[in-house]
């Protein structure tokens, strides 16, 4: 069942006489419970593209479909209960509030989210429960990241969407987060999205979006998807 579907998505920037077209015509449907890989260099519209998807924006010409709603036209109040109640965010630097404990950052979610899983049930999730009442600068890069997941998770969104998610750890603790967002994946069925520039993570992708200079190049369907531990890093 398809939970995306962007049609003929485009977004541009003005400033002054400069015009930016960082989307441009983009089409393509997601099905649920998907891990999926938008991959491409530095300012190929990756992240304006999860931007979009993720209600931070919206789309100067095309329509967005979420669950068959569509999102394109909501006004910011309205952009902002889609966040709140339909996605997760995951980002390169955790975004975790430093003067709240473990167990304070994530269950702060239940209070934006009506349908919100149990707060200590995600952290042990990730394997952190004997951390709920250490504070973020207490945790290594990975327990951070780990802890961000659980955040985002803890909001039970339809979907999560990860931006560079390894991107600040070294290759052993990439492997657990990726390891963990897969299990999300089969565990919930929930739509998983990460916007990369590494090809190993796209191995692991059920479907590979690669996207160049605004465009969707290619989209790629992966039958046998290979497992974070077959995967050269």
């Amino acid at each position: 069942m398809a939970i995306v579907q962007f049609e003929n998505v485009s977004k541009i920037y003005k400033s002054g006489d400069h015009v930016l077209k960082a989307l441009d015509r983009v089409s393509f449907t997601l099905d649920e419970g998907k891990f999926v890989v938008i991959l491409g260099p530095s300012g190929a519209g990756k992240s304006t593209l999860l931007n979009l998807l993720g209600g931070l924006d919206s789309p100067s010409e095309g329509t967005i479909r979420v669950s068959g709603a569509d999102i394109s036209g909501l006004t910011d109040n309205e952009l902002a209960d889609y966040r709140a109640s339909k996605v997760g965010f995951v980002f390169q630097f955790y975004n975790l509030i430093p003067t709240l404990t473990v167990y304070e950052n994530v269950k702060l979610v239940s209070e934006i989210s009506k349908d919100a899983f149990d707060a200590k049930e995600m952290i042990g999730r990730v394997g952190l429960l004997d951390h709920l009442n250490n504070f973020p600068s207490e945790l290594s890069g990975g327990e951070q990241q780990r802890i961000s997941i659980a955040r985002a998770l803890c909001k039970n969104p339809k979907i999560l969407l990860c931006d560079e998610p390894t991107g600040a750890l070294d290759s052993e603790t990439g492997v657990m987060v990726l390891k963990l967002l897969l299990e999300m994946t089969k565990s919930y069925g929930k739509t998983i999205v990460i916007v990369t520039h590494n090809q190993n993570i796209a191995k692991m992708a059920d479907v590979v979006i690669r996207v160049k200079n605004g465009k969707i190049r290619s989209i790629e369907e992966q039958e046998k998807p290979l497992s974070a531990d077959e995967v050269e890093w």
